[in-house]
């Protein structure tokens, strides 16, 4: 009887290591983006970190941009945004938009191009703004903004993030079981919101578009603003009242806009808001488009 407590004992312990194993080594556990608090943009990805998380490849920079290094030789165009132009640990580095455009518009301009991808879960314009105030534009030659409508009022409140929310840690998991856990499942048993989600409830059109708009007009660097629908807008064809009033900002500062209601279909969508790579392709496509004719 004993022999047999100590063989099943051996067996699950075995199974157990096996299991912690597989899940460090199949979808990447204990290997996620780390992010850092930060007393002016709120939060941020830390930076320098190279992670394959569910088999995708995840890169950052030393400026925290999911980019490759900045070179300064390079025709460098900003892209600023949140989580849908960022791609998240769902979409492979070289499928986001902005790697894409790096290649596309590499061949179109006939040299270096590189688009910088500034951007972390839930940003709005004006987390943008901040970030560019402390780090500058490093020499960029144009410029764009993807939003959606719940940014028309998605304020800055620096309201505590990072190792609070799941989806913020600052360091990684001891155990992948208790990843599985702590960060998968209990925030779907106890409904709380994922981290693209999060509200920051502002009173107030945010203040980060004017800004944004004022910088680079000042700098004389072309900008314009992709206004990305969430998957409710494309089913039903138009924009909510937050959009709208994007729109007619966009207007009144006589702000170039590409309206992506017109370019997405419900097929490019991987949840409510965030785009599959086929989505990314088509945000790549009708950017360059754009460029080109600036």
């Amino acid at each position: 009887m004993k022999k047999k407590i100590w063989i099943a004992i051996t067996a699950i312990v075995l199974l157990l290591i096996g299991g912690e194993i597989y899940l460090r080594k199949a979808p990447r556990l204990c290997d996620t983006v780390l992010i850092q608090s930060d007393p002016d943009f709120e939060y941020i990805a830390q930076p320098n970190q190279n992670r394959y998380r569910f088999k995708k490849h995840v890169r950052y920079n030393e400026y925290s941009q999911r980019s490759e290094s900045v070179d300064s030789s390079a025709f460098i165009i900003l892209g600023l945004g949140d989580s849908v132009i960022n791609g998240g640990v769902q979409t492979e580095q070289d499928s986001m938009a902005t790697s894409r455009l790096n290649v596309s518009l590499s061949k179109l301009l006939g040299k270096k191009v590189q688009v910088l991808n500034i951007s972390a879960g839930s940003w709005g314009p004006d987390n943008c703004e901040a970030y560019l105030k402390r780090y500058g534009m490093f020499g960029a030659k144009a410029a764009f903004l993807l939003c959606s409508s719940h940014d028309a009022h998605d304020n800055i409140n620096h309201q505590p993030v990072v190792d609070v929310n799941p989806g913020f840690p600052s360091h990684q998991y001891k155990l992948a079981y208790w990843e599985v856990i702590h960060r998968y499942l209990l925030p779907r048993i106890l409904k709380q919101e994922a981290p693209s989600e999060i509200s920051k409830d502002g009173k107030v059109f945010n203040p980060g578009f004017q800004a944004l708009a004022d910088r680079f007009r000042e700098a004389g660097i072309p900008f314009f603003i992709w206004l990305h629908p969430d998957r409710v807008e494309v089913e039903k064809e138009a924009y909510n009242q937050e959009g709208e009033e994007i729109i007619a900002f966009c207007q009144r500062d006589s702000i170039p806009l590409i309206e992506g209601l017109g370019v997405m279909s419900l097929m490019d969508y991987r949840d409510g808001i965030h785009v599959n790579e086929v989505g990314q392709r088509k945000i790549s496509a009708g950017i360059e488009i754009f460029i080109d004719k600036l």
